[in-house]
């Protein structure tokens, strides 16, 4: 990611489906006016998704992503049709491609079921309009299902322009959830962020939340403070008087600075943020207390999205571990999810751990909460287990107005709503 571009998951995700051949990859490349997918006359060309960064006036940052196509055959196509589904926990507006030489039959009946139960918005775009087939069987199709559909030429283009408008029209406005922290702030407030330098963060960078909150704060023209933990003493002796509006800190320097930061001024998290601005800060809240009902043996698995190399004392294999067996009083069984990853069964563990989901869109983290809370396991996240451990939690939640005891939607009804 270059310095200039919107992090992957800060854009708006849209994903093409559809049956091998129909067309996806040419109309991908026809909306986007780029060479975006490999194209190819033999049906199943696109074997993996393709991922693509771009901006799609006037939607603003995207990410568009091709598929296989759902009706792959063999032991391979399996594999496909199955990364294929696995897009779909990240799809925020999806464009199912039809052939109109092949009218909608099973896998397009079954694909279109689990996009609505998935509540996700839906384009349907009727390619190959240029070879002289009538679209209104595939329109027709659509039209009794309730959904925006265009007929289109991914050759001559022709409908590209109404099917750019249909995907304004169909995109979720609340897809990127509520603001990082602008809606804690006033213009002109100062909040220190307390940013211990981070070992496994790239050489010369900060690591995501850290830089997105900052930008937050400007983009709400409010101030920031940047100071490492051992520089915090000073900075609010520095400031006195005058007190800042708010402090966030990293989660692992808490115990340390929810000491030095005076009772009367508001204190948080990156983590805590994120809980809130990327899922669902009532359910993660819910799964620490979870924690005290631990016993030693216990299985539980810690998701993280990135795949960053764990180094030292890496927060999710040697912190976390540590400091929750001591809680419990002896060890845990522990097993880890990284990257796209997340467990099918976890119904398995007692209790789910995930990062601050920074890497991922608000989607794929509501889909992985609404997943363990349909399996009955408590869920948190690395900021908030912290906070509970350190037995700083009800003071990390009162910048939000929380307590710690509120239950609040789960996040099935917030998928559910998100798109309502």
């Amino acid at each position: 990611m270059s310095l200039h571009a919107t992090p992957t998951s800060g854009r708006l995700h849209i994903a093409f489906f559809g049956r091998r051949n129909a067309g996806k990859s040419s109309l991908l490349n026809a909306l986007t006016g780029q060479s975006v997918a490999l194209v190819s006359d033999v049906p199943g060309t696109t074997t993996d998704p393709v991922w693509k960064s771009m901006e799609i006036l006037p939607l603003g940052p995207c990410v568009v992503i091709d598929t296989a196509g759902i009706d792959d055959i063999g032991e391979l196509g399996r594999l496909r049709v199955e990364r294929t589904r696995r897009v779909l926990r990240r799809t925020d507006l999806a464009v199912l491609v039809l052939d109109p030489t092949r009218p909608p039959g099973r896998e397009e009946d079954r694909l279109a079921d689990e996009l609505a139960a998935r509540k996700l918005p839906v384009v349907v775009a009727v390619n190959k309009t240029d070879l002289g087939a009538d679209p209104e069987p595939c329109l027709e199709w659509a039209r009794r299902r309730g959904l925006a559909a265009v007929a289109v030429s991914a050759l001559t283009r022709e409908g590209v322009g109404a099917l750019r408008q249909a995907l304004v029209s169909a995109a979720p406005s609340d897809w990127e959830g509520p603001p990082i922290i602008g809606d804690l702030v006033r213009p002109g407030d100062l909040v220190v962020l307390v940013v211990p330098v981070d070992l496994e963060a790239p050489k010369g960078r900060l690591i995501l939340p850290q830089v997105q909150t900052l930008r937050d704060l400007l983009d709400h023209d409010a101030m920031g403070l940047v100071v490492k933990e051992t520089g915090l003493e000073a900075a609010l002796g520095h400031l006195a008087p005058t007190r800042p509006r708010l402090v966030v800190t990293d989660s692992q320097a808490f115990g340390y600075v929810s000491g030095v930061v005076p009772r009367d001024v508001p204190l948080t998290s990156f983590s805590i943020l994120f809980a809130r601005h990327r899922g669902d800060l009532s359910t993660l809240v819910a799964g620490a207390r979870a924690v005290d009902s631990l016993r030693p043996g216990d299985p539980v698995v810690v998701a993280e999205a990135c795949t960053h190399h764990p180094i030292g004392d890496d927060i999710g294999r040697v912190k976390i571990p540590r400091w929750l067996e001591k809680r419990v009083g002896g060890p845990l069984e522990w097993r880890y999810a990284v990257g796209g990853d997340f467990p099918a069964d976890p119904e398995r563990y007692k209790l789910v751990i995930h990062c601050g989901g920074c890497m991922i869109n608000r989607r794929e983290m509501l889909q992985r909460l609404a997943a363990a809370s349909a399996a009955g396991v408590p869920v948190v996240n690395y900021g908030v287990l912290i906070a509970h451990l350190h037995g700083v939690l009800p003071r990390a939640l009162e910048p939000f107005g929380l307590t710690g005891r509120e239950a609040g939607p789960s996040p099935r009804e917030r998928l559910s709503a998100s798109v309502d």
